[in-house]
């Protein structure tokens, strides 16, 4: 089984629970569309304590109202939701998300675990792209352990700093630093671009890549305390 992770993640940017339930369903669409032999049909809730419960995307307003209204909610970090799907031992979702806050030091993130048989194709820079389109994050990578123990132990890079993996995404602002013969991934819409650095088990090329855009400033953290989504 491989697992592998798609993730964005972004600065300070408060919505309403509205918002960021129209967010969460355009993600859980686009996933369902893109990965339809991983989704099972259903989703399933995970809670800090207690067994997982159904959610549809018709309940995701709700949901987001209850975790907002939780005795331990705070508008400096926003809206908490975990979802996962699976379709079989070997096929898994998990869908991470904090949004909607003002925070100070964290990032506010849309993480999605993805595991599947060794074989299986993942349209892994389909589901970057789709992330970018719906989350307007400031930068955003897919990953897996190999790739970030490599970078940690190589480049000094730190959890919470901007990052790229085998497929990266960053924004129009950090978009600008980059070096032209690595835009091989193509422009998006609202001026970020997506970087196709290497393909999986290429973590060399991942390591270079990073050091290179970091040296260009492409990977600049945003300032402390966090003022703005993105760069």
């Amino acid at each position: 089984m491989t697992r592998r992770a798609i993730r964005v993640f972004w600065g300070r940017r408060p919505e309403s629970v509205q918002a960021v339930a129209s967010r969460w369903r355009q993600t859980l669409e686009q996933v369902e569309f893109l990965l339809p032999e991983s989704v099972d049909g259903s989703w399933q809730q995970i809670h800090s304590s207690g067994p997982t419960t159904a959610v549809t995307v018709d309940q995701l307003a709700q949901v987001l109202e209850n975790a907002q209204a939780a005795e331990d909610w705070s508008d400096r970090l926003g809206i908490g939701l975990r979802l996962v799907s699976g379709s079989g031992p070997d096929w898994g979702l998990e869908l991470s998300g904090l949004a909607g806050g003002e925070p100070e030091i964290i990032l506010q993130s849309m993480v999605l675990a993805v595991s599947t048989p060794d074989t299986s194709e993942v349209p892994e820079a389909e589901l970057l792209r789709m992330l970018a389109a719906v989350w307007e994050p400031d930068f955003g990578d897919v990953t897996d352990d190999n790739i970030l123990d490599a970078l940690e132990d190589e480049s000094d890079y730190r959890v919470g700093d901007p990052v790229i993996g085998r497929v990266g995404y960053l924004c129009a602002g950090r978009a600008e630093a980059v070096p032209d013969n690595l835009k091989a991934g193509g422009a998006l819409p609202g001026g970020g671009v997506l970087l196709r650095i290497g393909a999986a088990g290429e973590v060399d090329a991942v390591v270079r890549a990073y050091e290179r855009l970091r040296g260009a400033g492409a990977l600049d953290p945003l300032p402390r305390p966090l003022d703005r989504a993105v760069f």
